[in-house]
C-alpha cells in the first residue's frame, strides 16, 4: 500500500499531461494524493473492519469528493446508487493493493479482488485487471520471484508483459475524456 500511495503522490503532476521522460524529480510542490490514494485507503478500512465495499468506497469519496475521481466514478458516488456501472477502466486495480496483502492464500485474493471490482467496474475487464493487480502483490509478498509473477500473470490473464517499455512508451496516450489510458494504432 506505500508504495501505491507513493507511486500516486509521485505521478499526481504527470497523470493528465501525458510526460513520457525517465527524468523527473519523485515529489514537487503540487504533488498530491489522487482518488486512487483515498480509494485504496477505503479498501484497506472496508477489510479492516468488515464492512461493505461499496459503503466504504462511498464514505470516503464523501470526506475527499475533489480528488479527481473519472466522471462516472464520481457520479455513482455522489448518488443514492449502489449498482455498479459497468467500467473496464483501471480503477479497481489501482486500488486493490489491501487484497493482495490483507489475505493468505491466491484463491481467496481472487476472489475478494472480484468482489471489490465488481463494485464500480463489473465489465470483464475491470474484474481482470483488480485480479492480476493483487495477484501480483500476493505473489510478491509470498515470496515469488519476477519471472514466477510475470508468467502467472501472463498466462492466467493473457496480459503480455514481455514488450519492452521503450516501444509502449511513443504510442501510449492519457484520454482525459475517456479517463483511461490508451495505446494509438501503429
Amino acid at each position: 500500500m506505500i508504495g501505491a500511495i507513493a507511486g500516486d503522490i509521485i505521478g499526481s503532476v504527470y497523470e493528465w499531461r501525458n510526460i513520457k521522460t525517465k527524468e523527473f524529480p519523485l515529489f514537487s510542490e503540487k504533488s498530491r494524493f489522487t482518488d486512487d490514494t483515498v480509494l485504496t485507503v477505503a479498501l484497506a478500512d472496508s477489510i479492516l473492519n468488515e464492512a461493505p465495499y461499496v459503503d466504504k468506497l462511498k464514505e470516503y469519496f464523501h470526506y475527499f469528493p475533489r480528488a479527481g475521481y473519472g466522471g462516472n466514478f464520481y457520479r455513482w458516488a455522489a448518488s443514492e446508487n449502489n449498482q455498479p456501472y459497468n467500467s473496464w477502466g483501471n480503477g479497481s486495480a489501482m486500488r486493490v493493493s489491501p487484497i493482495g496483502f490483507a489475505y493468505n492464500d491466491l484463491a481467496t485474493v481472487l476472489e475478494k479482488a472480484k468482489q471489490s471490482a465488481e463494485v464500480t467496474h463489473n465489465h470483464p475487464e475491470g474484474i481482470k485487471g483488480a485480479q492480476a493487480t493483487a495477484s501480483a502483490i500476493f505473489l510478491a509478498r509470498t515470496g515469488n520471484d519476477k519471472a514466477t509473477i510475470k508468467n502467472y500473470i501472463e498466462n492466467t490473464f493473457g496480459y503480455n508483459l514481455s514488450i519492452p517499455l521503450d516501444e509502449i512508451r511513443p504510442n501510449y496516450r492519457f484520454d482525459v475524456e475517456a479517463n483511461v489510458f490508451s495505446l494509438k494504432k501503429r
